[in-house]
């Protein structure tokens, strides 16, 4: 039992680690809010890790942003950054590692047309569940309208975030095959 606490651990380190690395991958726009590997990170780490380990690890990850350790883009940090422009996608990040990792759990339930479509929708699902915070809080700092603050803030990344999302995915049950083959082997 020992063993795998020691691994959930090491898995949980790891892909936060991961999250904050490629959250340094930024590109700025003009509206405040840069174009990150975020959403992989996070996407990959849940369907990867499960709907627990996964939130854990962003929770990790927005516990060392929050007290100032520069994990986030542009290696930036502190709870200023919660409160700020882009906070709304960090407190965004949470709900989406656990609606990711449901949707890896029901995949790997059954791969049927039936919960393939359940297994998109939980992942349209936690894509949302970054986005909408993300917009709210963008539009009250920023004093734009809700539409305004979707079409500046969220539709440019809309396309990336989903592209990022199926190779995630994708990914992930890479991951997945070549973790059970060398288990299998040892």
């Amino acid at each position: 039992m020992q063993r795998q606490s020691i691994l959930a651990i090491v898995q949980i380190g790891l892909f936060a680690a991961v999250l904050a690395v490629l959250s340094q991958i930024s590109i700025p726009l003009p509206s405040g809010v840069p174009v990150t590997l975020q959403t992989f990170a996070i996407a990959l780490s849940s369907y990867t890790l499960g709907w627990k380990r996964g939130t854990i690890s962003v929770a990790v990850y927005l516990a060392l942003g929050t007290v100032g350790i520069p994990v986030f883009a542009n290696f930036t940090g502190g709870i200023a950054k919660l409160a700020g422009i882009t906070g709304g996608y960090l407190w965004g990040f949470l709900p989406m590692a656990l609606l990711c990792g449901l949707a890896m759990l029901i995949w790997q339930k059954n791969h049927g047309v039936k919960n393939g479509v359940l297994c998109v929708l939980l992942s349209i699902a936690g894509l949302a569940t970054c986005h909408v915070p993300g917009i709210v809080q963008f539009a009250l700092i920023s004093g734009a309208t809700p539409l305004t603050a979707f079409l500046t803030a969220s539709l440019p990344y809309l396309l990336k975030d989903g592209v990022s999302m199926v190779l995630a995915f994708s990914l992930a049950l890479a991951i997945q095959r070549a973790t059970r083959m060398v288990a299998a082997n040892h």
